[in-house]
């Protein structure tokens, strides 16, 4: 990548421009499943307040080029299996930013006594991030049929993705 890839939790000064970086994500509706017209109020509570953990990856400088959380992908009986969501920002995009968060969270997973991890609504038109997560070891479980409302190609099928961390 040419650069140092820093990964640590997120602090409330890198709130304003994780949501830059975000924003454009939500609105675009092409990969979450997230309201389109989500405010910083909600994107604030869906991505720091709800999870376990969120963490942001930053160039040498400081400057942010990613950002995920882990939480337990289900309540008490499968809290076991961790789900992570990943945005990386469109300008650090094939520069290996989504790949380094990806080990960072199955580690961070390991650590925190997940054994597991399991994405539940990979978009199939989100060729990159399938291609990613596979390379990653993670295998498409299932598919859901239409399950997701693409803004462009209407409804597209979706993965779920899982992959074992600890056996």
């Amino acid at each position: 990548m040419g650069s140092e890839i820093e990964i640590r939790p997120i602090r409330d000064t890198d709130w304003p421009d994780a949501w830059t970086m975000m924003k454009p994500v939500i609105r675009a509706g092409e990969t979450y499943p997230y309201a389109r017209d989500m405010t910083n109020a909600e994107a604030h509570k869906m991505w720091l307040d709800i999870p376990q953990a969120s963490y942001v990856a930053a160039d040498e400088s400081g400057i942010l080029l990613g950002t995920y959380y882990i939480k337990p992908n289900q309540p008490t009986l499968g809290a076991h299996v961790a789900n992570c969501g990943y945005i990386v920002a469109e300008n650090a995009r094939g520069r290996g930013v989504a790949s380094r968060m990806c080990e960072h969270s199955q580690e961070e997973a390991i650590r925190l006594g997940y054994r597991a991890m399991q994405y539940n609504l990979v978009v199939k038109t989100n060729e990159a991030s399938v291609y990613l997560w596979k390379k990653m070891g993670f295998a498409i479980v299932g598919t859901l049929p239409g399950a997701f409302l693409h803004p462009v190609h209407g409804y597209v099928d979706a993965f779920v993705m899982y992959k074992e961390l600890v056996k």
